[in-house]
């Protein structure tokens, strides 16, 4: 049997550590989760709004130099922008239980944005500030609300295109094409609440999009709600009303989000979902029902439903199922080789490009660019190829000591990194190894680190 602090360090956090270590029981593991909320120097979403005025009063000024300041302000918001993402990854190497940060990034991965160009990129930042870390210890429904009216969630879904075709912005428009955009509807039921495959069709696909008509992104106001472009009248979705005959308003949409985020459909998808990312690819349907049972019994209270993830004894059954992908296996490697929060946020700015960024992108995660609006892969067979393997060991040869000149012994390694857990072959291999950096390579390429 594995210890507990271990085996949530491993299973549901970033790793051992031997500068952190990680709670001993399952209760107090999901009480360390509230040390993910936002702190003072995250990037918010009113700073990007600032930023963004900022650059378009330079655009739109006559100044001889205003290509110049243009560029010049770009390059402080990628900056600012390559800040925020030490933070994260300082947050996620310090944290003695990991399990507040790997919900962030499970988090961030189901409500999908990504980054682009640099609003685009501060933007998404910003988004796990103020959507993600600011409800990770509410409910369900208030994640969900935050996420898909965040202004980077409608940037990405094209929800700042969707004006109703009834409304008095588009009789205003009389001659341009405007109309109703699908995308946040369809992704809303689809990836963030009830899942594909639930009992849904495309006609509430489409009363939805008609019913979020509204929302929309101004930087010059704090108003997300324009009922200006909403369509009229009342809407159905999934057999109920909203909207009624009045003006509409942003009260309706939080309505149809509260029930879609109630929903029983919802609730095994959610299920399902953490399943997957923390215990196997292929989910054990006890621990799926109980979780499921858990959000019903709770209205989508997200730390029973985490209680009831940390106390699943799957996390046991079911040891070394997970492949951890590129950024859990950076932060873990970091964590393992002593590395704390206040070494990492003394990297520089060419660090983080040369080691952390390049780095993921080699191993196929590049930073804030999924591939769609459905997240990163799951699966091992997406992560665990010959490419992927080789270019993490690539990372830990030649990248890792160019941010760790005295390279810790590989021996002690092999303890910080699996504790209990590492398996004899690998016991036997690492005191063999020719060089330390050899030695570092094996306890950090192999299965035993790789998987959790």
């Amino acid at each position: 049997m594995v210890d507990y602090s271990e085996l949530a360090a491993i299973r549901l956090g970033y790793g051992l550590s031997p500068r952190a270590p990680s709670p001993g029981t399952a209760e107090e593991l999901v009480a360390s989760i509230a040390a993910s909320a936002p702190e003072p120097g995250d990037l918010s979403t009113d700073e990007v709004r600032r930023f963004q005025l900022d650059l378009q009063a330079i655009n739109r000024s006559d100044a001889p130099d205003k290509a110049q300041k243009s560029r010049a302000h770009r390059r402080s918001g990628q900056r600012r922008r390559l800040q925020n993402v030490k933070r994260r990854l300082a947050r996620a190497v310090g944290d003695p239980g990991g399990f507040g940060e790997r919900l962030v990034q499970f988090w961030v991965d189901h409500f999908t944005v990504s980054g682009g160009m640099v609003v685009q990129s501060l933007m998404a930042e910003a988004f796990v500030t103020d959507a993600i870390r600011r409800n990770l210890t509410g409910s369900f429904a208030d994640l969900l609300f935050a996420a898909d009216t965040h202004p980077r969630m409608l940037s990405y879904l094209d929800q700042q295109r969707s004006i109703g075709e009834n409304s008095r912005a588009a009789r205003q428009r009389a001659g341009r094409q405007v109309g109703i955009n699908e995308n946040l509807a369809r992704e809303m039921i689809e990836l963030h609440t009830l899942g594909v495959g639930a009992a849904y069709t495309q006609q509430d696909v489409r009363q939805l999009a008609e019913l979020l008509t509204g929302l929309s992104y101004d930087p010059r106001s704090d108003r997300m709600f324009r009922p200006v472009r909403a369509e009229p009248g009342a809407e159905t979705v999934l057999g109920k009303s909203y909207g009624g005959k009045g003006r509409a308003a942003i009260a309706d949409i939080r309505d149809v989000m509260r029930d879609l985020a109630r929903h029983e459909a919802t609730a095994r998808h959610i299920a399902r979902k953490l399943v997957v990312h923390f215990i196997d690819d292929d989910p054990p349907q006890p621990a799926v029902d109980r979780l499921a049972q858990v959000f019903l019994d709770r209205d989508g209270d997200l730390p029973a439903l985490y209680l009831a993830l940390a106390q699943s004894p799957e996390l046991e059954s079911h040891f070394r199922k997970k492949v951890r992908q590129p950024f859990d296996f950076m932060v873990s490697s970091f964590r393992a080789t002593g590395f704390g929060r206040k070494r990492v946020m003394g990297f520089t700015l060419s660090h983080m490009r040369n080691q952390v960024m390049s780095g993921l992108s080699a191993m196929g995660q590049p930073w804030a660019l999924p591939r769609g609006p459905d997240g990163w892969p799951e699966a091992a067979g997406a992560w665990a190829t010959p490419q992927g393997i080789a270019a993490r060991i690539d990372w830990v040869t030649r990248q890792l000591p160019k941010l760790h000149p005295e390279l810790p012994d590989p021996r002690d390694v092999l303890t910080q990194a699996l504790g209990s857990t590492a398996t004899e072959p690998l016991a036997w291999a690492v005191p063999k190894a020719e060089s330390q950096r050899e030695g570092l390579a094996v306890v950090l390429g192999s299965a035993d680190f790789n998987r959790r």
